[in-house]
């Protein structure tokens, strides 16, 4: 029979019948092409094919009148001629390392010996060299000199190329906006790494919620599956980030009725700052006094004041929801500002020195 293809030749075709230890395959002649069953069993013994799927193969030769294909060239199946066709065209081929070597890795392609060196074997997570010994792995031929007597594979170009398809695959699975699901790997102090597809994307703590997070550990665990959004997608430099945050309902959709301006409210102190104190008004939205509404004096050391955690009763001032602001002032109670009036009256300003401190009545004179 007639050559049709070039020995190593790469083809895409269609299964059209498995008997016994046979794959038959389309090539739109009168005949069919020969695929051993063998090579697409797994471990297991079930067959990862069936009848009208596609798949991709090489073309080994022809015996008697029958075309035969493989989906990897080894060096049982590939002589010469058809591994210097999978160095011209860049086909993969199968190898055993046999030893290592100086500089590297000697691999056997079935009888023909080939050199791998270190740098060309692995990828991004590299084993120790004794690891790689005695492996069957997956090669593509850099150089062939002197009739396949210099032989040079590596390892590395195909998992990079790997690497790449998926990658692809992934951008155009995974867009921005989308829903997912994922298990979480690993928790870091800045947030988590979720497995996503067989992609690590980055849960960063701020987006973990709408009410803040004090300690990762207390709100996720690894092998935690979660459900996330997708909100950033950076996929020439591998970054994908997650938002669990934006999952949940924004209580800022209708904070504005829930709390009108002249409410008062007893709310929380979420955290002080230098300029203020965050007051929890529900979770997820904090409201804001700033330090000139407090009955303290100029450069007062708000820590020293207040905590964390300390009751306090307050008026809403305005809301900003656009901004997400709440303005908030504190409320004295009548007889606080019973108190405070008469010492007021009973104090003139030029005479304060060296008198106890009073807030309510500092407070008051700020309302004045």
């Amino acid at each position: 029979m007639k050559n049709l293809y070039e020995p190593g030749q790469q083809i895409e075709t269609k299964i059209v019948a498995i008997s016994g230890d046979t794959i038959f395959l389309d090539l739109g002649l009168k005949s069919e092409g020969i695929l051993d069953k063998a090579e697409l069993v797994a471990e297991d013994g079930s067959l990862g094919v069936k009848e009208g799927d596609s798949i991709k193969v090489f073309f080994l030769g022809v015996q008697g009148d029958e075309l035969h294909f493989t989906t990897k060239l080894s060096g049982q199946k590939a002589g010469k001629d058809v591994l210097e066709n999978a160095f011209k065209s860049g086909i993969p081929v199968e190898g055993h390392v046999t030893q290592e070597i100086k500089g590297g890795f000697e691999v056997m392609i079935g009888s023909v010996r080939a050199f791998c060196p270190y740098s060309q074997m692995g990828y991004r997570n590299r084993k120790e060299p004794a690891e790689y010994v005695g492996q069957h792995l997956s090669f593509k031929i850099q150089e062939y000199k002197n009739e396949g007597r210099n032989i040079v594979v590596s390892n590395r170009v195909l998992l990079e190329e790997e690497a790449a398809q998926r990658l692809q695959r992934l951008s155009e699975e995974l867009k921005v906006g989308m829903t997912v699901k994922g298990t979480i790997r690993s928790i870091e102090s800045y947030g988590a790494f979720v497995d996503v597809n067989g992609f690590l994307a980055l849960l960063p703590v701020s987006e973990i919620s709408r009410v803040r997070v004090e300690d990762i550990h207390k709100v996720l665990s690894s092998g935690q599956e979660i459900t996330a959004k997708i909100i950033r997608a950076d996929w020439q430099h591998e970054r994908l980030t997650l938002s669990t945050k934006e999952l949940e309902a924004d209580p800022w959709d209708s904070i504005e009725k829930k709390f009108p301006v002249g409410t008062e409210i007893d709310g929380e102190i979420s955290r002080v700052a230098e300029f203020g104190l965050f007051i929890s008004l529900v979770p997820g939205v904090d409201g804001l006094v700033h330090i000139s509404k407090l009955p303290v004096e100029r450069n007062t050391n708000l820590k020293k004041v207040y905590k964390a955690g300390d009751k306090i009763s307050v008026l809403v001032e305005s809301v900003d929801t656009d901004a997400k602001r709440i303005a908030l002032s504190p409320v004295v109670s009548n007889e606080e500002e019973e108190n405070a009036r008469e010492y007021l009256s009973s104090h003139h300003a030029d005479d304060s020195d060296g008198e106890t401190y009073n807030p309510f009545a500092e407070l008051l004179k700020k309302r004045k």
